[in-house]
């Protein structure tokens, strides 16, 4: 077996490598550059599981980032169990041919308790005074210990919210050099997601962007002596291109105009009551989750959807089938290349729920990239920032609301899979490739040594 490292660049396209990714451009010239339409929808968990199972979303039934759990009447964003994928993963399938083959999962998403042989993942410890605790989780268990012992606490605030930047890429490309160093798997998987987060939070063509191309560039082509020195094949690829936007769509104020829309008074905030609500969105960037309690009203809100700017398409939940059936949407909402979905559902700020100010992934119903900004009407941001930190430090339990309410602020998203070349993921290895479902297999005829 060749053994192989596949690096995922999260937003890397055909079009951002240039001449501020001279390490990656001369990568792609030795081998053969593909651009293929995405997953559906174009997002992180979906594409993942499509790449490491090689089945459709219907299949394997990551049908977003989160979705509704109809059972349990709660909305679950960004969970890691690795048994919520369905299907062979690529490890899996490799180890039945060759007993010795090993995995290592760095960092890629539904990385708990799968069967790789080595997992990292960002996971926070919730304390019981509400207090959150930044840290990794690994299998085996003791890597941990090991791996923040030799490379030093993981980055959390450079992984996700105002602080995101190419640190968190830094961080994980060494825990991607430590496990080659410590355990040489056959197949070594690399999450490096810094593009996602400029790219989203600027847009596509803001003057911040090179700048940005040429740091995961550095941290790319490090990786690419690293390997090559010691005989590992690479791949790179990516799951989705930013489209630059200027337009946000609010699906659950609109559904609440039609008095589709429940809402739970706490301390004089609103909460979703999803299981009472008669229709609601689970946005997820460019692609919103329609789920419809009261079916006698599913004509009308695909009216409703159709009527509204910033709505390219509606899809049915019914052309599904097997657990992503059972997962997706009544109705799923497609966005213009232009526009993105918000999951806000408040119509005045004054009674936002507390978690909307928050970097809170799990308990807000929908994505929000607004976790990407500090709000610029905080005078003293830095200053808010620090006592926030220091108060955290002394042991108080404290809440950091700083994330804006003006979700204008984004200029770049993702998820619609009929997207322009230039906006497609790409695949760079030695095979050319047309469609998601196509990498996992890319990936294993690279390993077997069939190309």
């Amino acid at each position: 077996m060749k053994r192989t490292a596949v690096l995922n660049v999260v937003g890397l396209t055909k079009s951002l490598i240039g001449e501020h990714t001279p390490r990656i451009r001369a990568f792609a010239e030795q081998k053969i550059l593909s651009a293929f339409k995405p997953a559906f929808p174009a997002v992180t968990t979906t594409a993942q599981s499509t790449y490491l199972t090689g089945k459709a979303p219907t299949e394997h039934g990551a049908v977003a980032n989160g979705w509704y759990d109809r059972e349990a009447a709660e909305v679950k964003f960004w969970k890691q169990s690795n048994h919520i994928v369905k299907g062979d993963k690529i490890w899996d399938r490799l180890k039945r041919d060759n007993p010795a083959f090993t995995c290592a999962k760095m960092f890629w998403w539904y990385n708990m308790y799968s069967t790789a042989d080595y997992s990292a993942t960002p996971r926070p410890l919730y304390m019981s005074d509400g207090k959150k605790v930044f840290d990794i989780h690994t299998h085996p268990m003791e890597m941990r210990e090991q791996l923040k012992g030799d490379l030093g606490e993981f980055p959390f605030p450079e992984f996700w919210g105002p602080r995101a930047g190419i640190g968190s890429s830094k961080w994980i490309a060494e825990s991607a050099r430590w496990i080659e160093e410590q355990q040489s798997p056959t197949l070594n998987l690399v999450y490096l997601p810094h593009l996602d987060y400029c790219l989203q939070k600027d847009g596509p063509d803001a003057e911040t962007i090179p700048s940005e191309l040429a740091a995961i560039d550095e941290v790319v082509g490090d990786l690419l002596g690293f390997f090559a020195a010691r005989g590992v094949e690479v791949i790179i690829l990516s799951e989705y291109g930013i489209s630059a936007v200027d337009q946000v769509v609010h699906l659950n104020r609109e559904f609440r105009q039609k008095g589709w829309i429940s809402v739970k008074d706490e301390l004089g905030t609103e909460t979703l009551d999803c299981g009472t609500c008669k229709a609601f969105a689970v946005a997820d960037h460019q692609v919103a989750h329609i789920y419809i309690n009261d079916l006698s009203i599913i004509s009308e809100v695909r009216e409703c959807l159709l009527s509204l700017d910033g709505v390219d398409e509606v899809r049915e939940g019914a052309d599904w089938s097997g657990v992503g059936q059972e997962r997706a949407g009544d109705l799923i909402a497609v966005a213009k290349p232009n526009a993105w979905f918000s999951y806000y559902y408040w119509e005045d700020d004054a009674k936002a729920p507390e978690y909307a100010r928050c970097i809170d992934i799990h308990r807000k119903p929908g994505y929000d990239p607004a976790e990407l900004f500090i709000d610029p009407e905080i005078k003293l941001p830095l200053l808010k920032v620090a006592n926030f930190l220091i108060r955290k430090k002394l042991g108080f339990r404290v809440k950091m609301d700083v994330i804006p309410l003006d979700a204008t602020l984004v200029k770049g998203s993702h998820g619609r899979d009929n997207v322009p070349e230039g906006e497609q993921p790409i695949f760079i290895g030695t095979q050319k490739i047309t469609d998601a479902t196509q990498v996992s297999e890319a990936i294993t005829e690279t390993i077997r040594g069939k190309v």
